[in-house]
């Protein structure tokens, strides 16, 4: 009875988990194509999720963003980093970026992120981009829902390289 006890609590306990994902690193090819918008000033506003996203990965625990930022605050802080560094980013630019995450979902089961980021200008004009990102899946609840978590990453590297090679980016950062 008493061991019976033991590996229910193990699995209640291992069900209480918290799988983040890593800090953003910056995409070399983003930085490079960003570098060529100079000397535009590119002020960047709130990102936001459109739909209620859901965070459980089985029955393991939630997939959180790094430093506790909500997933549409991850993509914005990801992009804000990237014009940072290719010195196109101003607080008070001439053109105002936003951002709906329209879609965000995971599957731990088939191994995969779907990313549908539309970023809107103050000038009036909007992009939409996709991504549909696998990974390596695993059967063990816990390694799948790492994999998951890890893959963000990636994902939000990948949907901003699409945004930023959009032949239409260039026009939202242009003033009215």
């Amino acid at each position: 009875m008493r061991g019976l006890l033991f590996v229910a609590l193990a699995f209640v306990v291992a069900g209480c988990e918290t799988y983040s994902a890593p800090r953003y690193g910056m995409s070399a090819d983003n930085i490079v194509a960003l570098k060529s918008l100079a000397p535009a000033q590119i002020a960047v506003g709130p990102f936001t999720e459109a739909q209620q996203f859901s965070d459980g990965c089985r029955a393991a625990g939630p997939i959180t963003a790094a430093d506790r930022l909500g997933f549409g605050a991850y993509i914005r802080k990801a992009f804000v980093d990237e014009l940072k560094i290719a010195g196109v980013y101003a607080d008070n630019g001439s053109v105002t970026l936003t951002g709906t995450v329209d879609k965000l979902a995971f599957s731990s089961t088939v191994a995969y992120w779907d990313i549908w980021l539309t970023v809107s200008s103050s000038n009036g004009r909007s992009v939409s981009v996709q991504e549909h990102y696998t990974f390596d899946g695993a059967f063990a609840a816990v390694t799948a829902c790492k994999r998951v978590a890890d893959a963000y990453f990636p994902a939000v590297q990948n949907v901003l390289q699409k945004l930023i090679a959009s032949p239409d980016f260039r026009s939202l950062v242009l003033p009215n």
